[in-house]
């Protein structure tokens, strides 16, 4: 369908990915530095991952989530024990969207209220709802979006949407949340959902007091605080999962994405005292099936024992402190952001208005030397680095040193 277009105007065909690294039908070797957008943080094919995999293919592929499973509670148990906070239950299901869906169902269960404050720029997935939640215009394709949610600021630092500077404006953004629930909402909606990092917004990071106000106005109004960490979890920000980062615990996450390394995989995480009101029946036919926890079980398994969170965040430093350097040459680099191997560079104009074709022509250039890097923003003009956790020191100075070349090639 025209709704699905191709990333690059000249694209290849990739045919097999080794960890970080891709390779096309002619041959051709790509670092990839965007991990099918934070998915195979353990990398590609993964031997260790792989192996588990094919094991569970040849043992048993599926029964359904109404029959118990081995991998299915032992996930269950590894998530309860590596999620912040008392996130403790959990509901297997196959897609970030039907992820967040689902949490926002459980909210409104749990507080019988179906309003949701939802950030602009935010992104939650492609079902109705999950569109009528996303406050990104290009995203928003359903002609007639859900009612009863209501849009915060969002923090972004650099294109303040409140025109205030951090932090002489003492978290304007986080204390709009108040001003929305007291005139746009009966006084008690049920849920905020917010990425911890907005990601297809151009890798937002919220200064590091922004969760924790929300959290506490949220608490006065027994509204629940929901994560969507599907872009942000499983150690691609230097921790397991990005909130960790904030001193904050969710009453409700959502993942997906990296749980599985590749493999279909997400789930709802709720508190013992939310999910247990979730009484009524529920299934997802493919959630949580023995192939896609044994991916979730190896994939835990491979960031605790090769130290993926360490890395990322030793390797983001490096590749922050390396993008700083050329944004002192290269004006076209306007802002540096990120957390751990989450990192954004925006390009912009000498007004700062976004310089998206810019982008799109440095993106082409760098995938035909060999370097796959990503873009996002509202505007599509940030430079998205989002790696394979695995990738090296090297590695880093590789994609650096030919950005550096490229932009100077261009003169930008």
């Amino acid at each position: 369908m025209p709704c699905l277009g191709h990333f690059y105007k000249k694209p290849m065909e990739l045919v097999k990915g080794s960890m970080q690294y891709l390779y096309d039908s002619e041959g051709r070797k790509y670092l990839d530095c965007f991990a099918g957008v934070s998915v195979m943080n353990c990398g590609h094919c993964n031997p260790a991952i792989t192996k588990k995999v094919v094991e569970q293919v040849e043992t048993l592929q599926h029964v359904c989530n109404i029959y118990l499973t081995e991998n299915f509670v032992n996930l269950a148990e590894r998530l309860a024990e590596v999620t912040p906070g008392d996130l403790q239950k959990t509901f297997f299901c196959s897609t970030g969207s039907e992820a967040t869906e689902g949490a926002l169902l459980l909210a409104s269960i749990y507080t019988k209220n179906s309003e949701i404050i939802a950030l602009r720029n935010g992104l939650h997935g492609r079902t109705k709802l999950g569109m009528s939640v996303t406050g990104i215009g290009m995203w928003r394709t359903d002609p007639e979006p859900v009612g009863g949610i209501h849009f915060a600021p969002n923090p972004y630092c650099y294109r303040c949407p409140l025109n205030k500077r951090y932090p002489e404006c003492d978290l304007a953004c986080a204390n709009a949340i108040e001003d929305v629930i007291a005139t746009s909402t009966s006084g008690r909606p049920g849920a905020f959902i917010a990425e911890t990092i907005q990601g297809n917004a151009g890798i937002i990071v919220p200064p590091k007091g922004y969760h924790k106000r929300v959290k506490e106005i949220l608490a006065a109004h027994g509204t629940l605080f929901i994560a969507d960490e599907v872009q942000t979890g499983f150690a691609r920000t230097g921790k397991m999962f990005a909130i960790e980062n904030f001193d904050v615990a969710p009453d409700i996450m959502a993942v997906a994405k990296a749980l599985g390394n590749g493999a279909p995989i997400s789930a709802f995480i709720a508190t013992a005292k939310i999910a247990d009101t979730y009484t009524k029946p529920g299934a997802s036919t493919l959630g949580g099936n023995p192939v896609s926890t044994a991916a979730g079980l190896a994939v835990l398994d491979y960031i605790e024992s090769h130290h993926l969170a360490d890395n990322a965040a030793a390797r983001g430093e490096q590749l922050r402190a390396g993008l700083r350097e050329l944004q002192k040459k290269h004006p076209i680099i306007g802002d540096i952001r990120g957390l751990g191997l989450m990192t954004g560079a925006e390009f912009v104009h000498a007004d700062k208005s976004p310089a998206a074709e810019e982008l799109d022509d440095v993106l082409e250039t760098l995938k035909d030397r060999g370097f796959i890097i990503g873009k996002n923003g509202v505007a599509r003009n940030v430079m998205a680095f989002q790696p394979p956790l695995v990738i090296t020191e090297q590695d880093i100075n590789d994609v650096l040193n030919a950005l550096e070349l490229v932009l100077t090639e261009k003169k930008l």
